[in-house]
């Protein structure tokens, strides 16, 4: 069940010079939320990533991390958070065990069985001594994962974690992602420009463009807006919404203006709601099953901003 705001920022901003990569930027992280962060390339994703994880400071504005709104408190809730910002700092002729082990003595974790459980995770228990510089990408990925999940974090940060995979890495990355959230509660940040993938596993959306969050929505009525409707132009949007209402025993519509109405019934039989208009003196002149996936919502969504 989600609770209290794991993560919030005020007004959070960063300048570099006379750019303004982040701007006034408001954003609240419930936990056990997957946070799906879209945007752009320049958008602002991975510098406000990189504020949020300790690695940049902000120009302005404040954050609360698990509760931390101080230096010291930060670096406590730091030590809870798991981040996979860029390419991790491995060594090339370490292997994975080793620059995992690395790390566990680097940050002081006493459990030695850290390292073989989060191996095991993102499954790489049985790379032996292959020297980091011959992974893969896929696998490169894969320790940088192990890295971020090493401290068993209760906030999971990824900046494009999927970038660059074949199809059966993002689907194994997903399901991983996924398991850390449904079987031990991570609550996920997550970016990336894959947005079919977001949409996947994403239980809210962040859109970003330059350097603004723009809107913030939940996945459920996300889909509410991008579902499939049969958008019908009519002469008598009125007329249509009795006919409608008393022949069909329809409500499923909303009059969008005097000519449009979408109906979310009648998708595949488009023509007993065409007959039974025309039959009743109402002139159909368009029908159009209509609909947007995420990217297309964001084209839109950003596309209107420009244009605003």
């Amino acid at each position: 069940m989600l609770s209290e705001n794991i993560l919030s920022t005020n007004k959070i901003s960063k300048k570099f010079g006379n750019f303004q990569a982040v701007s006034d930027l408001d954003l609240e992280l419930r936990r056990g939320e997957i946070y799906g962060l879209i945007g752009k390339n320049g958008a602002g994703k991975t510098t406000l990533l990189k504020m949020i994880s300790g690695l940049s400071k902000p120009s302005s504005g404040s954050l609360r991390l698990l509760g931390e709104t101080t230096e010291s408190g930060f670096q406590k809730a730091r030590a809870k958070t798991g981040c996979m910002i860029e390419s991790p700092g491995f060594l090339p002729y370490l292997s994975a065990n080793d620059n995992l082990e690395y790390y566990r003595l680097q940050r002081g974790l006493k459990d030695k069985s850290r390292v073989q459980k989060a191996l095991k995770f993102v499954g790489l228990s049985g790379t032996g001594t292959k020297k980091f510089k011959n992974f893969s990408l896929g696998m490169k990925q894969r320790l940088g994962l192990a890295l971020a999940v090493l401290d068993d974090p209760e906030l999971l940060i990824l900046d494009e974690p999927i970038n660059g995979l074949d199809p059966m890495g993002i689907a194994e990355f997903r399901e991983m992602i996924l398991s850390l959230n449904h079987e031990k509660g991570t609550t996920v940040l997550i970016s990336s420009h894959i947005l079919g993938e977001l949409s996947q596993i994403a239980t809210t959306f962040g859109f970003m463009n330059d350097g603004r969050l723009i809107e913030h929505i939940s996945a459920a009525d996300l889909e509410e807006k991008c579902k499939m409707n049969l958008k019908l132009t009519v002469d008598n949007t009125e007329r249509a919404a009795k006919i409608l209402q008393q022949n069909l025993s329809c409500n499923e519509f909303q009059v969008e203006n005097e000519r449009e109405i979408h109906l979310d019934a009648f998708l595949d039989t488009p023509e007993i709601v065409v007959k039974e208009l025309v039959q009743n003196d109402v002139m159909v002149s368009g029908v159009e099953r209509a609909g947007l996936n995420l990217e297309e919502y964001f084209i839109n969504l950003v596309g209107g901003m420009q244009h605003a």
